[in-house]
């Protein structure tokens, strides 16, 4: 029997050793989308036949069961990214267009084998944390027909709590990918901005965009966003990463003060952050209080600073010709850009660049924050009586994060006397995405929430995010030893994780060397060569594990240093020139995976 929520480690086990195929769940999911009472989930879905469809052409290609890192995992997409031949409208019929292309990460995610269950409902053009501003209905929460299910990618998160899909992608620029995981009981991953592309995406404010991503577990959704992720040179806003490590032990985690904390009378929440606070000190962390005014004011200046004129820059032609098919609520905000100025703009680049400075203080002090993910929530009447006032407290504690570049994690905290979920955030300087992760989990499963609707299920031991090494050596994998794949066993049998998957910088070729069993490639660098990039994976060895493996490794492959396309140089495998005579150059698939399907 399928389970109500299908987190991946447990669909990678049906998959495995009960039968169940992708064609066969895209026959339960379809029945699913087909029942589900609340109709203002999907804008569009993909019907039956195509699904069953994409799932038959997926195993045709890759017969072997989880032989892709997301071999036959359902995702749904919020309808302000790009996915080829489904039309996108970010809520707002008279804007809709129907692309030929995915968004650079809805491809990423297909190549993973992943499948799109359809569209999801949005504030429109992402503005708003509530998810009542669209014109095709406000989705609730998967606990409460009267309540709000958060915005602005309100379909994408209910689609995952309620069992429409196995993870899902929404936007978060004040806190959309946040505020909606803690009104449904899920996993909110914010990455840094710039980690993922946003090539495809119908912008909100185009600087602080991020894609962000709903999943049942911190490892689900990590191991999601490591897939996504990738510079994207065509991209002009996205960044190289340079992971920034945090403490194996003596982790110094920032809490609000008493005079800093905001609520709004709602005592259940305030009580799921103290309880997540107390848990600290038994991960091995110390909460340290911390002046929360600066990251406040930082906030305030994302609706109250000229930043909103950026939402009228991302639709100022289309507001121009269509101003009256601006949901109101939207309207107002989009048009208040006209009360500022260019003079305006450069002042509020001012003070942001001195409440940096504030911040960095405080930074100083701790190493990460530990924040409610949102103070309060609201039913939908009262959000719709008073949608400006209400949907800022929503943002109270969400709203910094992406002026500062920040990567934040929302965790299921539990729930309160009412019966509504309520979560906590931590928050990390740029690309502490991973390290994150270890507290984030550990954080999750001592709250014992459940996995979205389903409030009694155990999270699965095969998500659990391991702690961090402090002496990890990463090492690149191209060919047999990519997750999945035949000798992938041996990084396991070793305590090998997985830290990213990644891309080879643009001058290395890749060769399918003949005769060798496995079958396995040859990686070389030309320098000068202009190619795709390729397809590799970073794993974490320990110093003694890197040189178990290191000295098993046969010729003609050895280790050497790899250029990745953001830049760094880490250990991986090379191989020698004299082996590839009579070898066929395979550089054009982009990596081993893409040749092996193609063969």
């Amino acid at each position: 029997m399928l389970p109500t929520i299908l987190d991946l480690s447990t669909l990678r086990g049906l998959y495995a050793s009960e039968g169940l195929t992708p064609v066969a769940l895209a026959e339960a999911i379809a029945d699913r989308m087909e029942a589900y009472a609340d109709p203002a989930v999907f804008i569009t879905r993909v019907g039956r036949q195509a699904l069953v469809a994409a799932a038959k052409d997926l195993m045709e290609r890759h017969p072997e069961p989880n032989s892709l890192p997301l071999w036959g995992m359902p995702f749904a997409v919020k309808d302000n990214i790009d996915v080829a031949g489904l039309a996108t409208t970010a809520a707002c019929p008279e804007f809709t267009y129907t692309p030929s292309a995915d968004a650079v990460v809805v491809a990423r995610l297909k190549a993973a084998g992943a499948l799109v269950t359809g569209k999801t409902n949005l504030d429109q053009f992402a503005t708003g944390l509530n998810g009542t501003r669209s014109p095709y209905g406000a989705p609730r929460s998967v606990f409460s027909s009267e309540h709000i299910s958060g915005g602005s990618s309100s379909g994408s998160a209910v689609a995952v709590a309620a069992g429409l899909a196995s993870f899902s992608l929404g936007t978060d620029t004040a806190g959309s990918g946040r505020v909606p995981a803690a009104f449904n009981n899920l996993v909110g991953i914010k990455p840094t901005p710039g980690s993922l592309s946003t090539t495809g995406l119908v912008p909100a404010c185009r600087s602080l965009d991020c894609i962000s991503i709903f999943a049942a577990t911190i490892g689900d959704g990590l191991g999601i966003r490591r897939i996504a992720e990738g510079f994207d040179p065509k991209d002009a806003f996205s960044r190289k990463a340079v992971p920034h490590p945090l403490p194996a032990a003596g982790l110094r985690v920032g809490v609000l003060t008493p005079e800093e904390r905001e609520f709004h009378g709602n005592g259940g929440v305030e009580a799921l952050y103290d309880a997540a606070i107390a848990r600290l000190a038994e991960f091995g962390a110390v909460a340290v209080p911390f002046d929360y005014a600066p990251f406040r004011e930082t906030a305030a200046l994302l609706y109250q600073g000229p930043w909103v004129a950026e939402r009228m820059a991302a639709v100022e032609a289309f507001h121009a010709d269509h101003p009256e098919a601006l949901d109101p609520s939207v309207r107002a905000i989009v048009e208040s850009a006209t009360g500022y100025s260019a003079v305006d703009a450069f002042r509020g680049l001012y003070d942001l660049e001195a409440l940096r400075r504030r911040t960095e203080a405080e930074f100083a002090k701790v190493d990460i924050l530990l924040l409610p993910t949102t103070p309060t929530t609201y039913t939908v009447a009262a959000m719709q009586a008073e949608p400006i006032r209400l949907n800022s407290h929503l943002g109270h504690y969400t709203n910094f994060a992406n002026l500062l570049g920040y990567a934040a994690i929302a965790i299921p905290a539990g729930f309160g006397p009412d019966g509504l979920p309520g979560g906590v955030t931590l928050v990390g300087p740029g690309f502490s995405d991973d390290a994150l992760g270890h507290l984030a989990d550990a954080l999750h499963r001592a709250a014992e929430p459940g996995m979205g609707i389903d409030r009694h299920v155990a999270l699965p031991e095969a998500s659990i995010v391991p702690a961090p090494a402090p002496d990890t050596v990463p090492i690149v994998v191209v060919g047999a030893h990519l997750s999945s794949l035949p000798l992938n066993h041996q990084l396991v049998e070793l305590g090998g994780t997985l830290l990213r998957a990644a891309r080879t910088a643009a001058d290395y070729r890749l060769y399918a060397l003949p005769g060798t069993k496995p079958a396995k490639p040859g990686l070389v660098r030309d320098p000068g060569f202009a190619g795709p990039g390729l397809a590799v994976e970073v794993w974490g060895l320990s110093p003694a594990a890197f040189g178990r493996f290191a000295a098993a490794i046969p010729a003609p492959l050895g280790i050497g240093k790899i250029t990745l396309e953001d830049g760094s140089a880490v250990s991986g495998f090379l191989c020698e020139a004299h082996a590839l005579k009579g070898a066929e150059e395979i550089t054009a698939h982009g990596g081993w995976r893409a040749y092996l399907a193609a063969s």
